[in-house]
């Protein structure tokens, strides 16, 4: 049950995030609205408003890059679907399936957008 619990509260950040700086293109890929939505709804109050709201107050301030200009430059770099995004101690990690089957991890500096690093999950 504890694992069930921390599945749809990674799912609610995730699609949170996602939602932020992704309006104008829909649902990521992978996640469907309807799905997202839900998330969002059972997401607690503090991942709902706090987080997603500092992150954006963040990103206004000019203190954080947006994720949609990493989201864009990670999907020029590896085609395909994204399958996470994290934002933790300053970094953004997006996790991308490439359309060679292949698990990219990219990381970039959340506050300037520099690549820090790919690396590709084993089997």
């Amino acid at each position: 049950m504890k694992n069930l619990v921390i599945a749809v509260l990674s799912l609610a950040l995730l699609a949170a995030l996602i939602a932020l700086w992704r309006p104008q293109r829909g649902p990521a890929p992978g996640l469907p609205a309807a799905g997202a939505a839900a998330a969002i709804e059972a997401a607690p109050p503090a991942i709902r408003d706090g987080d997603s709201r500092r992150v954006r107050d963040a990103v206004a301030r000019g203190e954080l890059v947006p994720l949609e200009s990493l989201l864009a430059d990670a999907e020029r770099r590896f085609p395909g679907r994204v399958l996470e995004v994290d934002l933790d101690d300053g970094e953004y990690e997006i996790e991308i399936l490439a359309a060679d089957g292949r698990v990219a991890e990219l990381t970039y500096d959340a506050r300037d957008g520099r690549l820090l690093g790919v690396e590709f999950e084993d089997d």
